[in-house]
């Protein structure tokens, strides 16, 4: 049992980690660095469970105050098309936009030609979770380190299509294996920016889609690491806890669900435009996988919602992956639950260190006086690698070997994996 909220801190990872050279030339590893990265988690004793850690994000207090400028990209995919937004975390400013999320406004078109740049500040691409935006406070607790006081980051998140006030301008929504957006953005940013290292962090959906993303691109994968927090991983799992228990069927799936339904419906009038889903249909659900039926197997061609949620599943991208990648989740997580994750997955690939704590809840982790514990071991991590380890010494390996960095990963639509084709084919 766990005291007072002193939770406990557990790591899964490989017999033999990857190991790391650091710029004075001495050598650690992998899980070195995230141990180090990982400070005690001492929560508030009067959460002390996941579902009250959960619960207590109903709590609207207002967090760190991150401000942002917004730039609506066109997706460069002629499947994949229509247009998404992408928040930058920038100096505080006056502007506001009624239109947007507190705080943020967009850039002007002069000011986003000057943003491209040859410094060689890091930068981190961050992934919010199901129906949220960069305004969460999960969110904005975990970046504030990196970008105010004496942060020395770039940071920008990119926002889900239709959330955080961004509008819906094709049949193409988002999804938990949506991986084309934030690989535009990722690609965008190795170009416009051709002296950062480039890092990312997810959550929750954005977590399973950061994972699935890296692990496509495997040996390619233009990142210097990731950060994964509150992962489902498996979602067919994930969901059937879900809606075995009184509380996830009756509360947690009617409370996903509605956001989502919101969220349609805050889109109407483009949802009913270009795609073909039953608008009436859709407003009668009342549970998540109830909307995973009406939208993801109608937008994407899957036969169930089952389907969808094997196929989305990070878990097997997890072996793919060829870059330093940590994980943090809660084993008391009641969405993203501890019977998801896979721990022999990690064990496997010497790339991965999963950091579990016995309480947290799902993208809770409140301390006393409102800190979250979580945003710690995410900065500690990414600002170990920055300045501590020597990144371009970083090769990725295959089967013990170094990896042809030109090698090219593919994932067989016969193993329930839905295939994204490229513009020429």
């Amino acid at each position: 049992m766990d005291w007072f909220g002193r939770a406990r801190i557990s790591f899964t990872h490989a017999k033999s980690p990857v190991t790391l050279k650091k710029k004075d030339g001495t050598v650690t590893d992998l899980l070195e660095i995230c141990k180090k990265a990982t400070p005690p988690c001492q929560l508030n004793p009067l959460l002390f469970n996941g579902h009250l850690q959960t619960m207590y994000t109903a709590v609207k207090t207002e967090g760190p105050p991150i401000y942002y400028r917004r730039k609506i990209f066109d997706a460069n995919h002629k499947t994949y098309h229509g247009t998404f937004a992408v928040d930058f975390a920038v100096d505080k400013h006056e502007d506001v936009d009624e239109t947007l999320p507190p705080r943020t406004a967009y850039f002007s078109e002069e000011g986003f030609s000057k943003i491209a740049s040859d410094d060689s500040r890091p930068m981190l691409i961050v992934l919010h979770g199901l129906s949220g935006g960069s305004y969460e406070e999960y969110l904005r607790h975990a970046i504030a380190p990196l970008v105010l006081g004496d942060g020395d980051w770039e940071v920008c998140v990119v926002n889900a299509r239709g959330c955080a006030n961004s509008e819906v301008t094709s049949g193409v929504l988002f999804n938990a294996r949506a991986t084309w957006d934030v690989r535009q953005i990722i690609n965008w940013a190795k170009g416009t920016f051709p002296n950062r290292p480039l890092f990312a962090l997810g959550f929750s959906l954005g977590a399973n889609i950061l994972t699935n993303y890296v692990g496509e691109e495997g040996a390619n994968c233009p990142l210097k690491a990731a950060v994964s927090v509150g992962n489902p991983f498996d979602l067919e799992i994930s969901n059937k806890a879900l809606t075995r228990s009184m509380i996830g069927h009756h509360v947690y799936q009617r409370v996903m669900g509605t956001n989502m339904k919101k969220l349609i419906a805050n889109h109407r009038d483009a949802v009913e435009k270009y795609t073909k889903l039953d608008y009436d249909q859709i407003q009668r659900i009342t549970r998540l996988h109830e909307f995973d039926r009406e939208v993801q197997t109608v937008t994407w061609g899957y036969p169930t919602e089952t389907a969808y949620y094997r196929d989305a599943s990070s878990c097997d991208a997890l072996l793919a992956i060829k870059i330093p990648f940590l994980a943090i989740a809660a084993e008391d997580d009641p969405i993203a639950v501890h019977e998801a994750i896979p721990y022999q997955e990690f064990k496997l690939n010497p790339y991965t260190v999963l950091c579990t704590s016995s309480l947290g809840g799902h993208l809770s982790w409140f301390e006393i006086g409102g800190g979250r514990w979580h945003a710690r071991p995410i900065c500690n991590f990414l600002n170990s690698m920055v300045s501590e380890i020597d990144l371009d010494a970083i090769k990725p390996m295959v089967n013990g070997k170094e990896a042809d960095v030109e090698m090219k990963t593919h994932f067989d639509p016969l193993r329930r994996k839905l295939l994204i084709l490229s513009d020429s084919e």
